[in-house]
């Protein structure tokens, strides 16, 4: 069965919920009971050698847990004689005994279902007279590993939580990132490293601070299992979502992970994996989500720690926080003397051409231009999130450059990368391809530039290509016959007083010469002008698609006359023929 079939099957529970539970409340239901059966069907084998070894060791009085796990071979075992199937033995005790049952799990388990609160939802279940017809429906659906794969298992999750956040209104986006958009992140994130990757025995950390399900985490492990099995990635996150993080903590345990590595809370205001340092990261951060509940805690960081802190460089404005997660993985990369980092992020438009100079989030841009950070942004297609139909942007990030690529970086325009889907997801109408994949990463790993016809898809730019000077162009106040006002005190005393009104600001390329740029573009139209040098102030943007626009000239006047003339005939012949 495919996931999308089987998360239909689990789904259709929501039949015996209706009217006694909100269309909004389902998945309160659904997706704890749909992790308990996974657990469930995960330990079966070795159920009876763990009870075994529970009653031995109990007897003997010695801590049995290091004994258990090992019997179980799993990171989680489950202490109590019951099962699922068992539990419909006794209709008259389901409540009591399914409790005792999730009791019987190991601690990280446990912690899972009050994430989920599910003991609630079992207590309302009971109530409502649907806590047997529930408990017995999934008692009969097979989730075992054998017939689930680990990965289908992940889809599984996702296509309930999505269809959860639709019915409840909630947006899906801000739980998962489309499995696609993962892919290609994953393949750019390790293709320069394809030969440390493949060394046996590698162990490499990687990390998500917006970890929603486990989705990212998730593909990065099956990439790096598929091209080396030898090799093995340990996986950190953090989520703010109680029931998205009790997925990724269920998905991480039936992957064999250290649950202990998921963390939750706000990233921000408590980082869980605090002065920690990974190879890789990955990140698709709420798109232009405010962090006014965060401020007190971010700005006292950025003014008492400065660049000790991860905010060093500079603020956003509140109302968008996407720059706050670059500067957050940013702080998280390993020195370059110890083997560096990379790491990639889903950002939207705004953090490449946002803020003037001098604002946050061009001083974040300075920061990591001026320091070599930046390898590639990859623009894509509009609608492809579940949430938003906006343009996304990849970025990608490392301290450890290749020589081939310090000091430059790759813009790859992949909007027309893009294939129909069958049946649109939300505001997701669009995906790509494993050819398109290959091909970004093709584009990406070559570092070459690239077009297709006259239109470029890749372009390679030096850093300072995207700096410029804003600079104060003044002009004298005059009074009322036309004279130039001389300043009597302070600083202006002895020269011409600048007029406020006439005051203009100018952005000059940092590659260029200040004062050519001025003698050229300014002075023919405002001999008296001057630089107030004092002012200047330098800034970076990056102007994706204009590097990209391809000028299209007009029609030709006479072929669009000829046109017209065309349907004004054709609209008096109509006329004319209404009239007869």
């Amino acid at each position: 069965m495919n996931h999308s079939s089987l998360s239909a099957l689990l789904w259709s529970v929501a039949d015996l919920l209706r009217g006694d539970y909100r269309q909004s409340d389902y998945g309160k239901v659904i997706l704890p009971f749909c992790v308990l059966r996974r657990l469930d069907c995960v330990l079966e084998a070795t159920k009876d050698a763990v009870l075994t070894e529970y009653a031995d060791k109990r007897q003997a009085g010695i801590n049995p847990e290091p004994f258990l796990l090992r019997k179980a071979g799993q990171s989680f075992y489950n202490t109590s004689p019951l099962d699922m199937k068992k539990l419909m033995g006794d209709q008259d005790h389901l409540k009591e005994n399914l409790i005792s049952y999730i009791h019987g799990f190991s601690v990280e388990v446990r912690d899972i279902f009050e994430r989920f609160d599910f003991y609630t939802q079992v207590d309302r279940l009971a109530k409502s007279g649907l806590l047997y017809l529930v408990t017995e429906r999934f008692a009969h659906v097979d989730l075992h590993p054998e017939q689930v794969s680990n990965s289908q298992m992940g889809l599984v999750f996702e296509e309930l939580i999505r269809k959860f956040a639709e019915i409840s209104n909630e947006t899906a986006g801000e739980h998962f990132t489309p499995r696609e958009v993962i892919k290609l992140m994953v393949s750019l994130l390790f293709i320069e490293d394809d030969d440390v990757l493949a060394k046996p025995g590698v162990v490499r950390t990687i990390y998500d601070p917006t970890a929603g399900t486990g989705g990212m985490l998730s593909v990065a492990g099956e990439y790096l299992e598929e091209h080396n099995p030898q090799a093995r990635l340990t996986m950190f996150g953090q989520e703010l979502n109680p029931e998205s993080y009790a997925i990724c903590k269920a998905d991480m345990l039936i992957k064999g992970q250290d649950v202990a590595n998921i963390v939750f809370g706000n990233t921000f205001s408590d980082d869980g994996h605090l002065l920690k340092k990974f190879d890789y990261m990955l990140s698709n951060p709420p798109f232009g989500v405010e962090w006014k509940k965060v401020e007190k805690d971010i700005r006292n960081e950025h003014e008492k720690q400065g660049y000790n802190g991860r905010f060093g460089p500079g603020l956003p404005r509140v109302s968008d926080g996407s720059l706050l997660f670059l500067l957050h993985l940013i702080s998280k990369m390993r020195q370059a003397k110890d083997g560096g980092s990379r790491f990639g992020i889903v950002l939207n438009g705004s953090p490449l051409f946002t803020g003037g100079a001098g604002s946050g989030e061009s001083e974040i841009r300075r920061y990591v231009l001026e320091n070599d950070l930046v390898e590639a942004i990859i623009g894509l297609p509009t609608d492809m999130f579940y949430n938003t139909g906006i343009s996304t942007y990849v970025w990608i990030l490392s301290n450890r450059k290749p020589e081939h690529r310090k000091g430059k970086l790759q813009l790859i325009d992949a909007s027309g990368f893009w294939q129909k889907m069958r049946k649109s997801l939300g505001s997701k109408r669009k995906e790509l391809s494993d050819e398109h994949i290959a091909e970004i990463t093709r584009l990406f790993g070559h570092f070459i530039e690239a077009s297709d016809g006259k239109k470029p898809i890749s372009l390679i730019f030096k850093n300072s290509d995207f700096g410029y000077r804003t600079i104060t162009v003044e002009r004298p106040l005059r009074d009322e016959n036309g004279g130039i006002v001389i300043g009597a005190k302070g600083k202006l005393k002895g020269k011409p007083q600048p007029d406020s009104s006439l005051r203009d600001t100018e952005n000059v390329p940092l590659n260029e010469d200040v004062e050519s740029y001025f003698q050229r573009e300014v002075l023919p139209h405002a001999p008296d002008a001057w630089i107030d040098h004092d002012k200047t102030k330098i800034g970076y943007e990056i102007p994706f698609n204009r590097h990209f626009y391809v000028f299209e000239p007009p029609r030709d006047l006479a072929a669009i006359d000829a046109d017209l003339k065309q349907c004004t005939d054709r609209i008096k012949a109509m006329i004319e023929g209404l009239s007869a």
